[in-house]
């Protein structure tokens, strides 16, 4: 009996081989966008969940709040916390809570230039960590002693790939690089890279002694914040009963007032749900999580109402077929399990062309969403039987209404001809064609406010030069730093070089805070926490920052140097001052210098658009502060000035590479993850509108064959071809306007839910849903169209010769 319903099924689907085609096509996409998406919410939704201990192990994060708020009524708000922290506050509170078994802390990362012969390279993200990190963390070691790899001073351990760069495959333990020209550091092991769903990643680690043997006073100081601290609980112990006794530790190790404050995060939780700053690596977005899941249930929802629709409104057609086999005495328990399994070979069909499809669609999705997405351990039994299961459900649903409604019509009725389709099922394709057009139009116009935000960030106005300036780094290097004034002087020589500067960082890097103390309107000084920039005497004018009030830094005023700073609009807003040119003139003191505020410059944007203008103070740098040159060319002069500058730094620093980049790139650079956001939505939100082009081409393909005989009669009486497409179209294109404007409010409240996330965002105009409606209607009635004014061709005589 299987045998024969199989045989039955085959022949049906040869038989309609164009709406076999579509239903299997549409669902097929349907799945492999709702597995791609699958597979990326997995990816985002492990991260740090591949260390083995990772349900217990927390960190630490710190609260640095202003002077105004170092009390013990203090209350403490999401934006005074950082992950970054000091040194001593790991191993104290180890020393006071049992249920902490290790602690480890990390620096955040650094540049270094690492030779081994004549072999040198920049390698980046370098970091200070303690030996107790193969405790905690689950990293892969390839060679060496994972318990002694970084306890002694000088150590350091590579990853895979940096190792292989300069030693190729061969085990490198025992051999020594020499750092930045001056540091010899031993290999003592070499570990796997890092999984690409870790928050934090690194290419080499340096034994935290290392550091400890330059710099001992910073690891009792409270004060200095350079560290990551991490914490591994012992089996049984819980986090809360730590978090209660915290207020107590503080004042014990802070003093009577509660100035400073503490608290724990869990590690899997860091990269979606932190609200802390100073993270030391990219954190994802929870928002973004829900709306790829709710698109991945929307394409899916489209799928399957295309699917449904396209069952039920071949309903009809079947009908005869159905009223012969009741003549010929077959069952109707034995009619439903046909139609059922008909509808199941068309979803598992679906299904494996969606497998089939997976690996190509997963190579895509890595590069559109810019990340590695881990596939080989989801493809288990596990999915595989829940694939199956999936698509006999869908099936199962999709034949159930129309094999129900089938098998109760009489035979002796449709027999005669008097049979009509089934009651209702008009109204539901209705329905579902308006659900699935409301998805798509909001999925549009999603797409169309999400580049909209990304043109309004590559083109708003930052405050300062960022085309055609080039960065040169030099990580702190000793020799450039004394003799940067030289160097700076010899690259402004240079033909198209139109200003050098020097600073510690470049807009777009990471700044630190520091405790700074300006004179308020009342005279009192008053101490707060803006962010800093160390720079040279021309800076501001290289960067072109206008000035509000006061002067910019001169060599002309020889205490410049040592008792001047130059603050922003916010800066002296954050002191009480109205008008900028109140602040100028006034008294300052900050990290050991003292003076007035000489100027006050614009708001600039030195961070991304995702984050408002902070206050900053700009104070001279003395070279051994400065990491950075910025150079200034003309822009068609780019390539042969780059040459003279390389020429230059070839001849002054020899001992260090040529490393440049080009800031507005590294500016963009901000975005990405908004790029890929942008990239991703689009995509699926073009698959979403093929899909439902599909279903309404073969809906209305099967709606013109209802009516082919009117349509001949139309044609006989005289009705035109574009009569006949209007007449073909009107119904579909009416249910594409429900949908519009069903469309709106939701696209309206999730979008303005996604830019609620920049500081500095575009306003959700008429404009968008206008495009994005004319956008549907053309798709929506081109595919119509098509086949109507195919319909409306056709010899009337081929409709007619039965009558």
């Amino acid at each position: 009996m299987l045998r024969h319903y199989f045989q039955i099924a085959w022949r049906n689907i040869r038989k309609r081989k164009f709406f076999s085609l579509l239903n299997v096509t549409g669902l097929a996409i349907g799945m492999v966008c709702c597995l791609l998406i699958t597979l990326y919410l997995h990816n985002e939704l492990s991260y740090d969940q591949y260390h083995t201990k990772h349900d217990r192990i927390y960190r630490l994060v710190h609260a640095y709040p202003g002077a105004d708020q170092r009390s013990a009524q203090a209350v403490l708000t999401p934006k005074d916390y950082q992950v970054w922290g000091c040194a001593p506050a790991g191993p104290a509170l180890q020393a006071n809570f049992p249920g902490i078994e290790k602690v480890v802390r990390f620096t955040s990362p650094s540049s270094w230039l690492l030779q081994y012969g004549e072999q040198r390279i920049q390698q980046d993200n370098m970091v200070f960590m303690d030996s107790t990190a193969f405790d905690v963390f689950s990293w892969e070691w390839l060679y060496g002693n994972r318990h002694t790899a970084l306890v002694a001073p000088g150590s350091i351990v590579l990853t895979q790939s940096v190792a292989k760069k300069f030693f190729g495959n061969t085990d490198p333990v025992g051999k020594t690089l020499l750092a930045d020209n001056q540091e010899n550091l031993l290999v003592t092991g070499v570990i796997k890279d890092v999984p690409p769903n870790s928050q934090f990643t690194f290419n080499g680690l340096i034994s935290m002694t290392t550091m400890r043997k330059y710099r001992p006073e910073i690891f009792s100081n409270w004060g200095y914040v350079d560290f990551y601290t991490y914490l591994l609980l012992k089996e049984n112990a819980q986090i809360a009963s730590i978090e209660t006794k915290l207020p107590a530790f503080i004042r014990r190790y802070t003093g009577p007032d509660r100035w400073y404050g503490l608290t724990f995060e869990k590690m899997t939780d860091a990269y979606l749900h932190s609200v802390a700053s100073r993270q030391p690596g990219a954190t994802g977005s929870l928002l973004n999580i829900y709306l790829f899941a709710c698109i991945a249930v929307f394409i899916m929802l489209i799928a399957c109402i295309n699917f449904i629709n396209l069952s039920t409104a071949r309903s009809l057609e079947r009908a005869k077929e159905v009223g012969v086999r009741k003549v010929l005495g077959v069952r109707v328990s034995s009619l439903v399990w046909q139609f059922l399994l008909e509808s199941v070979l068309f979803t598992l069909a679906a299904a494996v062309i969606a497998l089939i499809l997976a690996r190509p669609g997963i190579v895509l999705m890595e590069k559109l969403s810019g990340k590695d997405i881990s596939y080989t351990h989801f493809f288990t039994p596990l999915f595989f039987a829940g694939m199956f299961l999936f698509s006999v459900v869908v099936g199962m649903l999709a034949g159930i209404y129309p094999a129900l409604a089938l098998v109760k019509v009489k035979a002796i009725a449709v027999l005669k001809g008097r049979y009509w389709p089934i009651a209702g099922g008009v109204s539901l394709r209705k329905v579902l064609v308006v659900f699935q057009f409301a998805l798509s139009v909001a999925l549009i116009a999603g797409t169309l406010v999400v580049y909209a935000q990304l043109q309004y960030l590559g083109h708003r106005d930052l405050g300062f030069q960022k085309e055609q300036m080039v960065i040169l780094d030099f990580a702190g290097d000793a020799k450039v730093q004394q003799n940067i004034e030289s160097i700076k002087r010899a690259i402004a020589a240079q033909p198209g070089v139109t200003a050098v500067t020097a600073s510690r960082a470049v807009p777009g890097e990471f700044l630190p805070n520091a405790g700074t103390e300006i004179q308020a309107p009342d005279g009192q000084l008053v101490q707060r926490l803006p962010l800093i920039y160390e720079i040279d005497f021309d800076f501001i004018p290289t960067y072109h920052i206008p000035l509000v009030a006061g002067r910019a830094y001169s060599r002309e005023h020889v205490t410049d140097s040592a008792e001047a700073m130059i603050i922003n609009e916010a800066t002296a807003q954050l002191f009480g001052y109205t008008h900028p040119a109140d602040a100028v003139g006034k008294q300052f003191q900050q990290w050991g210098r003292k003076g007035v505020v000489i100027g006050v410059v614009k708001n600039f944007h030195f961070r991304s658009l995702h984050q408002a203008v902070e206050p900053l103070t700009l104070r001279y740098g003395y070279p051994s502060d400065l990491n950075r040159i910025s150079v200034s060319i003309k822009g068609d002069a780019m390539q042969a000035s780059l040459a003279g500058v390389k020429k230059v730094w070839d001849q002054m620093a020899p001992q260090r590479p040529f490393l440049f980049h080009f800031l507005d790139e590294s500016f963009r650079e901000q975005y990405q993850a908004d790029e890929h956001f942008g990239q991703l939505f689009t995509f699926f939100s073009c698959l979403a509108i093929c899909i439902a082009c599909l279903g309404l081409l073969g809906l209305s393909t099967y709606m013109a064959q209802q009516r082919v005989k009117e349509i001949g009669v139309r044609k006989v009486l005289g009705s035109s071809v574009a009569g006949i497409v209007l007449l073909l179209s009107k119904d579909f294109i009416s249910l594409v306007f429900i949908a519009i404007i069903i469309a709106v409010p939701i696209c309206v409240w999730a979008m303005n839910q996604w830019l609620h996330d920049f500081a500095y965002r575009i306003t959700i105009g008429p404009l968008v849903f206008i495009e994005a409606g004319l956008l549907t209607l053309g798709v929506a009635f081109t595919t119509i169209a098509w086949q109507s004014v195919k319909a409306a061709i056709a010899n009337p005589i081929q409709s007619l010769r039965h009558e």
